[in-house]
């Protein structure tokens, strides 16, 4: 392979991790069947999350998930996409919101997605593109396995299958075969969440099921429908989406925040039809968090964002849920 083919892999990896990394606008100005199921008690409404993609503002679903449980809001099922599915399924799998928190406190989680840093991943592409002459390996700087084995063994035997979990869960990817959102019900549960958030580019796509998946926020970033699909009568979506917010032009002189902008411009248009679907859409103010950032402070922003949110739409949450159970003459517990 010729030099200038190494160096045009080295600039097109850079570019794409540089939109990852840029800071926000807020921080720069200061279906594969799904098995429905009806209600899980006479007059009761089954209740759904759908957590959506946005790798380090994803972790404001913790925040959400206990608020939920402090204010006693069932949870009967969760369908994630690639950070969505990573906090969803550990949660379905029987951890709880402190232990999942210390894994991305203690960045072990991150240690295990990013095996080796990922600026000198780009700076060794040339090195690492050799065995894909020969091999003809599948796009992308990292293969995600370790992340896969750090998933499975951290939650108990019983539930390293996704049809053994606690909870109902599905993870959402996009296959690049046919082009279609591919929902994961079935199957090995660390390499699911793998195949859920393999970033293109970033990450080598997955082979499951027959399937080629890549991070499911290309084409199913706020898992709505598939939330439905799996019999919630309720759907909570947890949109982390960066809001847009009018620009001026001199603000797109600076690298990194052309592709930035169209990165949430695309998630803005591909997840606005799926809050509409939802009976109700908490959205975190997660302005100023980066995409992939390792920042204990960015994780403390994340989890307010995600608790004041919850806090916020509780009494919007309870009233829906009353109307269900009102037409069995019940009330829900507080």
């Amino acid at each position: 392979m010729k030099l200038s083919r190494f160096v045009r892999l080295a600039v097109k990896s850079f570019l794409f991790i540089s939109l990852l990394f840029t800071p926000s606008v807020a921080a720069e100005q200061d279906q594969s069947s799904l098995s429905g199921q009806a209600s899980t008690a006479v007059g009761r409404p089954r209740i759904g999350l759908a957590l959506g993609g946005g790798g380090t503002r994803g972790i404001a679903h913790l925040a959400v998930i206990r608020e939920l449980e402090k204010n006693h809001i069932p949870i009967d099922c969760i369908a994630g996409t690639s950070m969505g599915a990573i906090v969803g399924g550990l949660y379905c799998a029987g951890l709880n919101t402190d232990e999942i928190e210390d894994f991305f406190r203690n960045k072990s989680m991150v240690r295990s997605y990013d095996t080796v840093p990922i600026f000198l991943r780009v700076t060794l592409v040339p090195i690492f593109a050799i065995p894909h002459v020969v091999f003809h390996n599948y796009d992308g700087l990292y293969r995600g396995h370790k992340f896969a084995k750090y998933i499975n063994e951290r939650v108990a035997s019983e539930c390293r299958r996704i049809e053994d979990l606690k909870i109902p869960f599905c993870a959402v990817a996009s296959n690049l075969l046919d082009g279609q959102p591919a929902a994961l019900t079935t199957g090995n549960l660390g390499r699911a969440l793998q195949a859920s958030s393999a970033i293109p580019e970033l990450r080598k796509p997955v082979i499951y099921d027959g399937k080629l998946l890549v991070d499911g926020g290309v084409v199913a970033n706020l898992p709505v429908d598939q939330c439905r699909a799996m019999g919630a009568d309720i759907v909570i979506a947890v949109n982390v989406d960066e809001q847009l917010v009018e620009l001026k032009d001199n603000h797109f002189r600076k690298i990194g925040t052309v592709p930035y902008r169209c990165l949430n411009m695309h998630l803005s248009s591909i997840d606005a039809p799926q809050v509409s679907k939802a009976d109700l859409c908490i959205h975190p103010d997660v302005a100023g968090i980066q995409l992939l950032s390792r920042s204990l402070k960015d994780m403390d922003l994340a989890m307010a964002a995600g608790q004041k949110a919850t806090v916020q739409a509780i009494p919007a949450i309870k009233d829906l849920i009353n109307k269900k159970l009102a037409k069995n003459g019940r009330e829900l517990e507080e």
